[in-house]
């Protein structure tokens, strides 16, 4: 396999060598915990819980043209819920809903264009749903948000409040969508949830701060030692914070106020074989999952979807576990993503930088336009 020039620089990176020995390192020791896993109580397998066939609850997926957000539409379409795909081109959309009706005529399924990065797109998103709830005559309400959306940037770029791009997709975008749609899981007369997509690279994480400008990814300091962008670094940093917030939303949502009945599960599919290596050279993809395919670690997508399925259908007493592994599988995270002091640090930092760009857009004026 011929290397170009791009490939061969990347070949003698740091992120590189992160990635290919301690997130390998990482995969391997999380699938060897769940052969040990029965000797601990602390990791409990749940059942799955359809949801009852006389409803059709109503799923939101992100990043669902491709990859594990295709699956998890399908899988839950096949679960009788009525799924909602969110993702930022209308052509992959549509052929997603004709790929999938192809396999299940009956789904019921809904595109939206959005982009989780944008606050804007994200608040317009919102109401879109809402008008198109009211038009069918339903319940205005959602019961399952499952924020699967994310990227592995090999650039530095900005999303449209300032952030760097896979800091605001991988993580703020969870966490505004999550923020935004809360009233219509609140608004479910049923018990609802969120499924926040996770990744084991979170282990490769030591120490990281929770500052807005780090969360805003123009604090690269503490995560890079040199000029170049640290794009590992900041993907695992990425990780850690959704299951921190996961873990900080389970406290105030299903802890803290029971009454409002949502859930609030992570979810890891370990590595799987999707787009998201698409801006890593080829033909260095094409060797790393050859590698991890020799390692028995790689997942095609339907078989990586299966720990965001049993989060989606697990009891409520399943909130705050870390599904891995599927058949309902959980472990636990790493003691740093337990802490409930950093938790509550990044949720305040988290939330005030989404009040910042809400304060933005309705200076602009694009506010009153997308939050009616």
């Amino acid at each position: 396999m011929a290397l170009d020039r791009r490939a061969l620089n990347f070949i003698f990176s740091v992120d590189f060598m992160r990635m290919g020995i301690l997130w390998t390192l990482a995969v391997i020791f999380s699938q060897l915990r769940l052969l040990f896993r029965g000797i601990s109580i602390k990791t409990p397998a749940f059942p799955r819980v359809p949801p009852n066939p006389s409803t059709r609850p109503v799923c939101i997926i992100t990043g669902a043209t491709s990859g594990l957000g295709k699956a998890a539409a399908h899988a839950l379409s096949m679960e009788r819920y009525f799924v909602i795909l969110a993702g930022r081109s209308d052509h992959l959309l549509s052929k997603t809903i004709e790929e999938i009706k192809q396999q299940q005529e009956d789904a019921h399924l809904k595109a939206f264009q959005v982009d989780v990065s944008s606050l804007a797109s994200i608040l317009n998103f919102k109401n879109s749903v809402q008008q198109w709830l009211c038009d069918l005559h339903m319940h205005p309400s959602i019961q399952l948000l499952v924020n699967n959306a994310g990227i592995l940037a090999t650039s530095r770029r900005f999303t449209a409040e300032g952030y760097d791009k896979m800091m605001g997709t991988n993580y703020m975008g969870a966490f505004s969508m999550a923020n935004v749609l809360l009233p219509l899981l609140k608004n479910s007369s049923k018990p609802s949830r969120i499924v926040n997509v996770t990744s084991f690279t979170h282990h490769c994480v030591s120490g990281a701060q929770f500052d807005e400008e780090s969360l805003a990814g123009r604090n690269l300091q503490h995560l890079s030692s040199g000029k170049s962008y640290p794009l590992s670094r900041i993907y695992e940093y990425s990780k850690l914070c959704v299951l921190l917030f996961s873990y900080e939303l389970h406290r105030q949502l299903f802890l803290a106020d029971p009454s409002h009945h949502i859930s609030v599960m992570a979810a890891d599919p370990g590595v799987v074989r999707t787009n998201i290596m698409r801006e890593v050279p080829q033909s260095l993809a094409e060797l790393a999952y050859t590698a991890l395919d020799l390692l028995c670690v790689l997942n095609s997508p339907e078989s990586g979807v299966q720990s965001i399925i049993d989060a989606a259908l697990a009891p409520p007493e399943a909130s705050g576990h870390y599904f891995f592994g599927g058949k309902g599988r959980t472990l636990e995270s790493t003691f740093l993503s337990y802490d409930p002091k950093l938790s509550k640090e990044l949720w305040i930092s988290s939330n005030n930088l989404l009040q910042k760009a809400q304060l933005t857009l309705q200076k602009s004026g694009e506010i009153s336009r997308t939050s009616d």
